[in-house]
């Protein structure tokens, strides 16, 4: 049975790196309350965590869309996708980190920082945080 070695630390500050430039492209499209969290300690099945805000079902659409976009540019494609036609919950895999859109009910009714309430949070924005 092959065994894998866990991520070196490079790919964890890339991949942190990423996050808070997805996170940055939300604060951009005025999205709001963005959250970072670092999952590390809490699951494997990624490294962090961006949780936002839209004001509406069109500006959580279209603020998803951009981060797509954006990172897309920067050669990051997303593995994954949920709920940007309807606009109540998008959600953005990239594998490594996960961006989360809500509209503000949604976000208040799921209360993901609760959920995942033992993950450190990160302050979006600076570097070396981990």
């Amino acid at each position: 049975m092959a065994q894998t070695s866990p991520a070196p630390a490079a790919s964890r500050e890339t991949a942190l790196r990423n996050a808070q430039r997805a996170a940055q492209v939300i604060l951009d499209a005025k999205g709001s309350d963005v959250l970072l969290l670092d999952l590390k300690d809490v699951t494997d099945m990624t490294d962090f965590f961006v949780i936002a805000s839209g004001t509406s079902d069109t500006h959580v659409r279209s603020t998803a869309q951009r981060v797509e976009d954006e990172l897309r540019k920067e050669g990051l494609r997303v593995h994954h996708e949920e709920g940007l036609q309807q606009g109540r919950w998008a959600l953005l895999d990239f594998v490594d980190f996960v961006v989360h859109i809500f509209h503000p009910t949604m976000r208040q009714f799921y209360q993901l920082e609760r959920l995942w309430g033992d993950a450190r949070e990160v302050p979006v924005g600076q570097p070396g945080a981990l």
